[in-house]
């Protein structure tokens, strides 16, 4: 048994081995090729984590102008409201107001009518 074991690390060996003199024959051949473009991505890759970096900062602010434009106004509307409550109760005030002098100028014109009877 550990004559089989033996010879699958030795398959591995030669695998690794193998890779690795395919790694150097790569690395011969292309090298400059491969090394240029390993740049030109890790430039492509730091420009697009910039950029996204820049698009959640834009994100953030205008979330930011939002929340702040809502409270805003919501807090116009609110005034409006209030403002609105206030007015239609001066008006419901005035209008109880008249309905209440109408009726004392009704109960006088009928005393009034009466006085010219009696005489």
């Amino acid at each position: 048994m550990a004559k089989k074991h033996e010879t699958m690390f030795t398959l591995e060996d030669k695998i690794e081995s193998s890779a690795s003199k395919i790694d150097v024959i790569k690395n011969l051949i292309f090298g400059d090729t491969i090394q240029a473009y390993d740049s030109e991505f890790e430039t492509l890759r730091k420009d697009i984590l910039q950029k996204k970096q820049n698009l959640e900062d834009l994100i953030e602010e205008i979330r930011t102008d939002l929340n702040t434009t809502i409270d805003s106004v919501s807090s116009d509307v609110n005034i409006r409201i209030t403002d609105l409550e206030k007015n239609l109760e001066s008006r419901m005030e005035n209008l109880e107001e008249d309905v209440v002098n109408r009726k004392q100028l009704g109960n006088l014109l009928v005393e009034l009518g009466k006085k010219i009877g009696s005489k």
